[in-house]
């Protein structure tokens, strides 16, 4: 009987093991599976404006921008990422874009960490 039942426990541990691996999540954050790194060179274009608030917003940088306002939470991500703090972006200014665009439907009151956007 000893045989029979460690083969069972190996072959549960086994099925345990693939099912963990199938539903991890490695690799998923606020924006799903892209690189938010990748994601914030996308909005090279806003980056005088989200250092200066008294720089003018491209119309590039409103496209760009009101693609990235479905997702906030990577909106949010790319706004502290590593790119954008090379960049010099201030997240606080950089909160100010959507309203500075003129963007109608946008998630007035969402948090970018202690900033609010706009």
């Amino acid at each position: 009987m000893g045989a029979p039942m460690k083969y069972t426990c190996v072959v549960v541990f086994l099925v345990i093991l693939s099912i963990a691996g199938f539903n991890r999540v490695d690799g998923y954050g606020p924006c799903g599976k892209h690189d938010i790194e990748k994601e914030a060179e996308k909005l090279a274009p806003c980056t005088k404006a989200a250092r200066d608030l008294e720089a003018p917003v491209s119309e590039r940088c409103c496209t760009v921008m009101e693609k990235k306002l479905k997702n906030p939470a990577c909106l949010c991500a790319i706004l502290f990422s590593y790119t954008a703090k090379s960049a010099g972006v201030i997240p606080e200014v950089a909160v100010t874009i959507p309203k500075r665009c003129n963007i109608p439907v946008r998630p007035v009151g969402h948090k970018c960490g202690a900033f609010p956007l706009v």
